[in-house]
């Protein structure tokens, strides 16, 4: 089957190359970006303002190929790819969750990026505690602690 998405927006950020660009939200901590929605998409931001963090669900433009096993970021261990986040994936859609700085209009003021300038956006949600968080969540196989998440960066084994 195949599923057809329109896009809602563009995601804007510092990195133009997926080289020392962060792995996850929690590495790009307090790095700004921008997200510009289509002038026709804008009442659907009525209210989000009060919303100090919101889901990005987009599309990973630069990621090329589909690997079902890969090596993690993070990691040594050949993983099947829907054990791990990596971008090579047989549907190419990306998910952070990232800090709202302001609505403007069209436009939306976030920090703590780690995806790509020019990402093309599909969705918003927001991101409810009540709803999201879950008290005893297993990481699975990751054991990185959080100083080696927030430090590390992209390199070319998503390309």
């Amino acid at each position: 089957m195949d599923i057809t998405f329109d896009t809602i927006g563009t995601i804007h950020t510092p990195f133009t190359t997926l080289e020392d660009m962060p792995i996850q939200p929690v590495a790009g901590q307090d790095i700004k970006g921008e997200v510009v929605l289509e002038e026709k998409w804008q009442p659907g931001l009525k209210y989000l303002e009060g919303f100090s963090h919101i889901y990005l669900i987009y599309f990973w433009h630069q990621a090329l190929r589909t690997e079902l096993e890969v090596i993690p970021y993070l990691d040594t261990v050949v993983r099947g790819v829907f054990a791990t986040r990596s971008p090579l994936r047989p549907v190419k859609i990306g998910l952070s969750v990232v800090r709202l700085l302001a609505v403007k209009g069209n436009r939306l003021e976030i920090a703590d990026v780690d995806m790509l300038d020019g990402t093309p956006l599909l969705d918003i949600k927001p991101y409810v505690p009540a709803f999201d968080n879950r008290q005893n969540a297993k990481p699975g196989w990751l054991n990185a602690n959080p100083d080696e998440i927030a430090t590390k960066r992209s390199d070319k084994r998503f390309i």
